[in-house]
Order: structure tokens, then C-alpha cells, then sequence
């Protein structure tokens, strides 16, 4: 079985990150470093606020209207 067919595993990354030591980091890379995830966590926020839109879409079109009582 090829490992593309099997499920990918989600991991905690955001841990594994924190938990990394960045004593062997230089100022540059610590730069470069915090760039990319400053940038992650834009591309986070964007799908978040994406799936949010989604969302109040699917609850708009599926929501149950209130039944006007006959005049």
C-alpha cells in the first residue's frame, strides 16, 4: 500500500512547534521563522472566516422559516 492511499495523520503541530528549542535558531532565521507563521496563521483566519461564511450560508438556506398564522 502506497503511503498517498493511507489517511494523513493530523498532528498537534502548533506543540510540537512550541515545544521546539531555538537555541541553535540566528536572529535571521528566528526572522524568517517568525514570518512563516505569522503567514500561517493568515491562512488560518482566512479559512476560518471562509468556512464561517459557509456555514451562516448553509444555516440561511436550511433554516426552518416561522409559519405566519392565517389573517
Amino acid at each position: 500500500m502506497d503511503d498517498d492511499d493511507r489517511p494523513r495523520i493530523r498532528g498537534d503541530n502548533a506543540s510540537r512547534l512550541a515545544s521546539e528549542s531555538l537555541d541553535s535558531y540566528s536572529q535571521d532565521e528566528m526572522d524568517v521563522r517568525i514570518a512563516q507563521l505569522e503567514a500561517e496563521i493568515a491562512r488560518v483566519k482566512a479559512h476560518g472566516a471562509k468556512a464561517a461564511a459557509h456555514r451562516l450560508a448553509a444555516d440561511a438556506l436550511f433554516a426552518t422559516r416561522p409559519v405566519e398564522p392565517p389573517a
